[in-house]
């Protein structure tokens, strides 16, 4: 299954650090990581002694697959190493998520900053990656003792604890912003050009003539200052022209009533007759 925002005729972003599941114990949980890696253009993912093995077949292995969503590629790819040394053994920095204090004398820093220090230097060539561990008990302090620095997250102090995927997914976004941006992937197009002085004033003058007729400006003392409020309701929208053609239709519509349309009357042919026939 794949979502709504996938299009396969796109050129797939692929880098980024590698992305190190340390005993996981749930496969569902990976196959939601692999998806959370795609959404931003993650492509390393090595998982450490997954609890039940690595689910290549059977109802694991279905969990995983339809939690990806369409990341399978990832799933596929992904490669099983039996301990944390041989999972980084390739890497230049390392950095460890935990939501506990560890008492190790490591630098401790947001996903936001980490990578914003992982993005030019893997551009430079290094090769960096995120120690993620398994979803009961975190990563154990001999692996946080592996890593350069610790990676935190700025959570509600009583309620600390993030699911698997949801680290992975935040540490992807600021590695996609700090890789790549963060503009937005499409914009409100621009259907009308903004509309004149002129057109605004016109609609204003016509709009308040009406609320004039109706006894809308009471007491009639208040008129200037309900103008302007009125006026700078509108302001505050920045009209397009087609805003205010649209708006001074609406208007016209509610003073005119219905519009009367035209009846067309249909010609009614009376059916032909049947010749009789002639008696002999």
């Amino acid at each position: 299954m794949t979502g709504a925002g996938t299009d396969r005729t796109r050129a797939a972003i692929e880098g980024g650090p590698a992305i190190v599941l340390v005993r996981p114990q749930l496969a569902v949980n990976i196959g939601m990581c692999a998806r959370a890696m795609a959404n931003f253009g993650l492509s390393d993912l090595r998982l450490v002694s997954p609890r039940e093995g690595w689910p290549r077949t059977g109802a694991r292995r279905k969990g995983a697959y339809a939690a990806a969503a369409g990341a399978v590629h990832l799933l596929e790819s992904a490669r099983v190493f039996p301990d944390v040394p041989s999972a980084v053994a390739d890497l230049n920095r390392v950095y460890a998520t935990t939501a506990r204090e560890r008492g190790q004398q490591k630098r401790v820093t947001g996903p936001a900053e980490a990578m914003a220090e992982t993005a030019p230097a893997i551009a430079a060539g290094e090769r960096h990656g995120i120690l993620f561990g398994p979803e009961r008990t975190g990563l154990a302090n001999d692996e946080v003792a592996l890593a350069d620095a610790v990676v935190t997250f700025p959570v509600n102090p009583a309620y600390a604890s993030l699911n698997l995927a949801q680290s992975v997914l935040l540490c992807g976004y600021e590695w996609f912003r700090a890789a790549h941006g963060d503009v937005a992937r499409f914009a409100t197009p621009d259907r009308s050009p903004p509309a004149t002085r002129e057109m605004t004033l016109a609609f204003f003058e016509f709009l308040e003539d009406k609320l004039e007729e109706r006894g809308f400006f009471r007491p009639a003392g208040k008129r200037p200052t309900m103008s302007r409020n009125l006026r700078n309701i509108f302001h505050r929208m920045e009209l397009t022209q087609q805003d205010v053609r649209t708006l001074w239709g609406a208007m016209v519509r509610l003073v005119e009533g219905p519009r009367l349309e035209a009846k067309t009357r249909k010609r009614i042919r009376a059916p032909k007759k049947a010749p009789t026939e002639t008696p002999p």
